[in-house]
């Protein structure tokens, strides 16, 4: 269980419960109730879900904490709303969750205000540290939540022929003035800087687009500054050999000529079960491509609207299988999360350029930092830290359990809030997930 750091106070961990809290509802504000009542495949939830089920969160974990006279909302709501917490009881099946026309969204509305009353007055009472840690988790929970409502949301919308836009430019809730974009260089500059200090540097050679790193032993995983889940520690030593990082992210221009090369149709640039994947569900393009004919322009969906793939731009919505095979097509290989973060330590400053979520773009755009635009495959499986553990109780099946069958991803995309991501963070998906914000950044041995 992460611990609040001293210098974090109660007021300030108020604050950002109010502006996270706001900004879920903002993100929902768009949408009508039938929209937010849909589950395209059985990995997407609802929007009204998600906003019922961070709710259930603090009500479950922060407020019996300080309140053991507290009595839930509603009888039925833990177990609507309840997602794997296998510890707090019986849950709704999660490919049924689309099935659940009440709580309506304006029932969903009451509960988070009824919680979020509760812990306002929480906080007038004075709450113990071990609320506070709990409200501290719950918050950057949420934020996991605000990705994960537009990446469903995304692909809800895609399934319906009609195309609809999540919403339209230049229709505008700006981030920054709900108080989380103040984050945004904050939540990860202390632990960025401090392993800038210890790490071997990364050199950038200019023109050749590569960042060369002279491995050596260093050090990753979170250094107790600050938040961070519990999968991003211990703090370890790992050793790495020479290798070089791409500057930049794999363009829609570089994967339209692996498909112009028959990247789609040739097996042995895939892994066993990723040919087979992709056979199965006819794969010949990133999710949400699309073309008229066989020799039209690609256009893409975003949450903005069909708009034409522009070749400048980061690739995204691409497996892990897919990565992988475009890495091999290309004489390269994707980068281990050590070496991924290896370089990102060296670069503190990459964290406070990124692109995150702005909801008047919604879409990479590609930039020079190492972290935003689209989150980045990793060669990494996604497993334990020498000397993990879980936590006790509830809050310890966060993370530790998904610890099988998953690939890490890195850096943060553009749909993840401000102040969430930072150079330890570890995001993990199946390899077959694509409707994820997911692309890929190329490395290779020096």
């Amino acid at each position: 269980m992460p611990q609040v750091n001293a210098e974090t106070v109660a007021d300030d961990l108020l604050g950002r419960f109010r502006a996270i809290r706001s900004l879920t509802e903002a993100l929902a504000a768009p949408l009508s109730p039938e929209d937010q009542t849909v589950q395209s495949m059985p990995d997407v939830s609802p929007t009204k879900w998600h906003r019922g089920h961070t709710t259930w969160f603090f009500e479950t974990f922060v407020l019996p904490v300080d309140r053991p006279d507290y009595h839930p909302y509603h009888p039925w709501f833990g177990y609507l709303f309840n997602s794997y917490y296998e510890a707090v009881g019986a849950r709704h099946p999660r490919p049924q969750r689309g099935l659940i026309s009440r709580p309506g969204v304006g029932e969903v509305a009451d509960y988070r205000q009824h919680v979020d009353k509760a812990v306002e007055e929480l906080f007038a009472t004075g709450p113990s540290e071990r609320a506070l840690s709990l409200l501290e988790l719950g918050n950057h929970h949420e934020q996991q939540h605000q990705e994960l409502l537009l990446m469903d949301i995304k692909h809800v919308l895609w399934c319906n022929p009609m195309l609809p836009a999540y919403r339209r430019p230049p229709d505008r809730i700006d981030a920054a003035s709900s108080g989380v974009a103040g984050h945004a260089g904050d939540a990860g500059a202390p632990a960025a800087d401090q392993a800038a200090r210890t790490a071997p540097r990364a050199t950038s050679h200019a023109g050749d687009g590569w960042i060369e790193h002279p491995g050596g032993l260093i050090e990753i995983g979170h250094e107790g500054l600050g938040f961070a889940f519990d999968n991003e520690m211990p703090r370890h030593s790992v050793q790495l050999v020479p290798f070089c990082l791409s500057e930049r992210l794999v363009t829609c221009g570089e994967w339209l000529a692996f498909m112009e090369d028959g990247g789609y149709e040739r097996p042995e640039l895939w892994l066993s079960d990723g040919w087979t994947l992709a056979c199965q569900q006819q794969w010949r393009a990133p999710l949400y491509w699309v073309r008229e004919g066989d020799d039209g322009p690609w256009k893409i969906f975003t949450l903005l609207g069909p708009k034409p793939v522009a070749a400048e731009e980061p690739v995204c919505h691409v497996s892990y299988y897919e990565a992988d095979a475009f890495a091999r097509w290309s004489g390269c290989r994707l980068p281990t999360e050590q070496e991924w973060e290896a370089v990102a330590s060296s670069r503190p400053n990459d964290l406070r350029h990124a692109h995150l979520l702005e909801e008047s773009v919604l879409h990479p755009r590609g930039s020079s930092s190492l972290f935003g635009d689209v989150w980045q495959w990793t060669a990494s499986s996604y497993s334990p830290y020498p000397g993990f553990r879980q936590a006790k109780g509830a809050v310890g099946e966060y993370n530790g359990k998904f610890m099988v069958n998953q690939y890490v991803l890195r850096g943060g995309s553009c749909v993840t809030p401000p102040g969430h991501v930072r150079v330890t963070y570890r995001n993990f998906f199946p390899a077959s997930a694509r409707w994820a914000f997911s692309g890929l950044r190329l490395a290779r041995d020096a």
